[in-house]
């Protein structure tokens, strides 16, 4: 991953999250702090209610959080069209059979999540550490929703690290069916960072420059398909071409048979 500039983030105490707060930066190597100042970028906060991403800055879009029970994500859950979604169609859910996959890019977990309401068992894995603490957050707050609990404690892990140089919690897993990638693609042009989400998310992660070696080690670590999504028009990632593609309004998923 790149970043243009270093992105510098801390960790905000608010109310009576201390004890919260002066953990996760240990854990994440962040400075503490008590209020903001224009030293930061972004500031990681423990709430009563969640863990958030808020940028600085007076015109600084909302934070960010993770949250499976409401919002686009419960949508797409509730009413997201089953197994004709493209997404869907393109791990290769079929009839009874559910699959095994691991979302190796998982970031703030949507996609991984609408699987696993299709059935399949999913390992999330994100690299950064920041969103992977966004993304553990929102899945121990959903493995206690009634809404979620049963989907979240009996198809979904979460694994932080990195694919191509695997943790050894997942080298100790059976290998999975599938792997799902969903680098970030390097766009060039504003209009392709409309989303708050997308925005926040790429300042602190940077570009997948490295798409290639994930696609490598995923070729050599799924039992039977890579899935790669990408902008409709970009072109695959460089390395073997895939087997077929499958498109929808605005992204293509290109599909690697082992």
């Amino acid at each position: 991953m790149s970043q243009q500039s270093p992105i510098k983030i801390a960790v905000l105490i608010i109310d009576d999250m201390q004890e919260k707060a002066t953990a996760l930066a240990a854990n994440l190597a962040l400075a503490l702090v008590e209020q903001e100042t224009a030293d930061y970028d972004f500031f990681l906060v423990p709430t009563n209610q969640r863990l958030e991403l808020r940028q600085a800055g007076p015109k600084a879009p909302g934070p960010l959080s993770v949250d499976f029970t409401t919002g686009a994500t419960a949508y797409r859950r509730l009413k997201g069209g089953g197994k004709r979604q493209t997404l869907v169609r393109a791990i290769g859910i079929k009839g009874a059979k559910n699959r095994t996959v691991l979302d190796a890019t998982a970031g703030l977990g949507r996609d991984a999540f609408v699987l696993a309401c299709h059935g399949c068992s999913l390992i999330l894995m994100e690299r950064d550490p920041i969103i992977a603490a966004l993304l553990e957050d929102g899945l121990q707050r959903a493995a206690v929703s009634a809404q979620t609990a049963q989907i979240m404690q009996e198809r979904m892990q979460f694994i932080a690290g990195d694919l191509i140089n695997p943790p050894a919690a997942l080298q100790d897993m059976d290998r999975p069916e599938v792997i799902y990638l969903d680098p970030m693609y390097p766009h060039r042009t504003k209009s392709a960072l409309v989303k708050k989400e997308m925005r926040m998310i790429r300042a602190i992660t940077g570009d997948d420059e490295d798409a290639p070696k994930l696609l490598t080690a995923a070729l050599q670590y799924a039992k039977k398909r890579v899935v790669v999504k990408r902008p409709k028009t970009a072109p695959a990632i460089a390395g073997p071409p895939p087997a077929t593609s499958i498109k929808s309004k605005n992204s293509r998923f290109d599909i690697y048979l082992i």
